[in-house]
């Protein structure tokens, strides 16, 4: 049922120890891998937050399900893509392992890019608040990456360098997606070094991590590392908390978004900082990561702050959640009504054309005579008598 559980996870200094952790589960001969599950399940969970939040504050929580719709699939391919460009000397030789996902290999800033820029073009077209639909569904950007993140764990991936913390996670050297790069005997350190040229302090936590290989009480090899994954997952858990609480005080559409902007990035600066398995810019050693993290956090902030004064300022609309969506709630509902009032002319048109009467052959006219309706007929004035029309003469004699 299960398939790459031939090997252990650690978090020995925790005392937890966790034999034949597997990789996915078969089904009819199929593998499934945990990674594609788990982020499967974190799109889910965050769709759901996101629908609750909407609702929560008077918005049409379909609309969010539409979008989610779309972006899903861009947020999956702008990952890949960010992921394969920065890496692309891995595929210059084997072109159709670029869309096996199978493995991993898909990076979040290239996915929250890719939804940004969805929610703009999606906002254009839908006419709604840009700021406003970013504030209500990063929470679920942000649940999905809580989740998500443990697919790297049973990937055996995205770890840090060597440690001996509390929190150092133990994985077994001969697991197939480790013994390439770390297990001695299978890679020189000359020909590390030539893989890693340019890279050296990517090259320096590895060399790191191979010097300090333990052994563990089943006699097995381990590498022992930080678990950088758990790190993100945390870190990203308690800004959701802080920006679900600040959530009803925010002072403008767009805070939100621009929070967790700052906060995500800030985070991951000094988390992107201790991997081994960065992303670098072209022929540098630039973490391509950790610099879009720095970039990030400088410009949401700045922002953040240059908006909260202009909003003090009365330069720019301050949000007031209930005056918003009363607003907003009675133009969607003068549309619909708009909408089913020209429906029902429509309607009431083609029922009138379908009782037109149609002449006899002889030309006679065999419709029947059909019944005032009291609408449209005229209805006649009263009479008016000669004194009256008199009196109303001899009035306007007297006026002029």
């Amino acid at each position: 049922m299960f398939w790459g559980n031939d090997t252990a996870i650690q978090f020995p200094n925790l005392g937890i120890t966790l034999n034949g952790v597997p990789r996915g589960i078969t089904v009819f001969g199929f593998d499934i891998a945990f990674y594609g599950m788990i982020i499967g399940i974190g799109m889910l969970s965050g769709i759901l937050i996101a629908r609750s939040q909407a609702k929560r504050t008077g918005q049409n929580p379909d609309f969010y399900l539409d979008f989610a719709i779309i972006a899903i699939p861009l947020g999956v391919i702008g990952a890949r893509l960010y992921s394969v460009i920065f890496e692309w000397e891995n595929y210059t030789h084997d072109f159709w392992s670029i869309f096996n996902l199978r493995q991993g290999g898909l990076a979040i800033y290239g996915g929250v890019i890719a939804a940004l820029l969805t929610v703009f073009v999606f906002c254009k077209v839908k006419k709604f608040s840009y700021g406003l639909f970013a504030d209500t569904g990063i929470s679920g950007l942000l649940l999905g990456q809580i989740i998500g993140r443990w697919g790297n764990f049973f990937n055996r991936e995205c770890f840090g360098n060597y440690t001996d913390s509390f929190m150092a996670m133990r994985i077994d050297v001969t697991d197939r997606s480790l013994a390439s790069v770390f297990k001695p005997g299978v890679v020189s350190d000359e020909l590390l070094r030539s893989m890693y040229e340019g890279k050296d302090k990517a090259l320096e936590s590895i060399m790191e991590i191979r010097n300090n290989i333990v052994t563990g009480a089943d006699g097995n090899s381990y590498i022992q590392v930080q678990p950088t994954f758990l790190y993100e997952s945390l870190w990203n858990l308690a800004l959701l908390i802080g920006i679900l609480i600040y959530l009803p005080k925010k002072k403008f559409n767009g805070e939100i978004v621009l929070i967790y902007l700052a906060g995500y990035g800030l985070g991951r600066f000094f988390i992107e900082g201790v991997r081994t398995d960065q992303l670098f810019l072209w022929n540098s050693s630039i973490a391509v990561s950790q610099a879009l993290s720095l970039v990030l956090f400088v410009a949401a902030l700045a922002l953040i702050i240059l908006f909260r004064i202009r909003a003090a300022k009365g330069k720019i609309a301050t949000f007031d959640s209930a005056t918003f969506f009363k607003i907003y709630n009675e133009k969607q509902q003068k549309k619909s009504k708009k909408s089913a009032e020209s429906a029902t002319v429509t309607e009431t048109s083609a029922e009138e054309n379908s009782d037109t009467p149609i002449d006899s052959p002889d030309g006679a006219d065999n419709s029947e005579p059909s019944e005032p309706n009291e609408d449209t007929a005229t209805i006649p004035e009263d009479p008016v008598t000669p004194e009256e029309t008199e009196a109303k003469e001899s009035e306007t004699e007297k006026n002029e």
